[in-house]
């Protein structure tokens, strides 16, 4: 009889709902990745995770010109690497998502975009302040998780 398992366990759903940040790497047109810290939110119901292009400070005034935008539109594989770090070494965990991703931009009416920035705004309070419905979104549609230690220590 075949199983089949869900793509995020319970376990890493947990993990990825206590996590504040992640490292999200794009590939860089010279082929190297292309690592930046993000905050993000996973949908409550699907295997897809969202990050905003929010209103914190960068290195260009227009998201879409960001480096990480670029890359997604030339190449759409990503990696998401969420960790926790403890000095007791058996809370040690890390979990890596592999993904495709694509932009949500504020042209878009789907539904899915309120999804997105209902998730983003209850994690991270600070987002109360952003206007995150004018600004573009990467969502990354989850294809593989790989994680290491012990995503349920408390």
């Amino acid at each position: 009889m075949l199983i089949e398992e869900p793509l995020l366990s319970p376990a890493a759903r947990t993990f990825l709902a206590g996590a504040r940040r992640a490292i999200l790497a794009t590939i860089a047109p010279d082929g190297r990745p292309r690592p930046v810290p993000i905050c993000f939110a996973l949908d409550p119901s699907e295997a897809v995770l969202y990050t905003a292009l929010d209103e914190k400070p960068k290195t260009v005034v227009e998201p879409l010109r960001l480096a990480r935008v670029r890359d997604v539109q030339a190449d759409p594989r990503v990696s998401v690497l969420v960790d926790r770090w403890d000095e007791d070494w058996s809370r040690l965990a890390w979990l890596r998502i592999q993904g495709q991703a694509a932009l949500l931009v504020p042209d878009d009416r789907m539904p899915e975009r309120t999804v997105a920035v209902v998730a983003l705004r209850a994690k991270y309070p600070q987002y109360g302040s952003h206007h995150l419905g004018a600004r573009p979104i990467i969502r990354i549609a989850i294809e593989r998780v790989t994680s290491w230690g012990a995503l349920e220590a408390p």
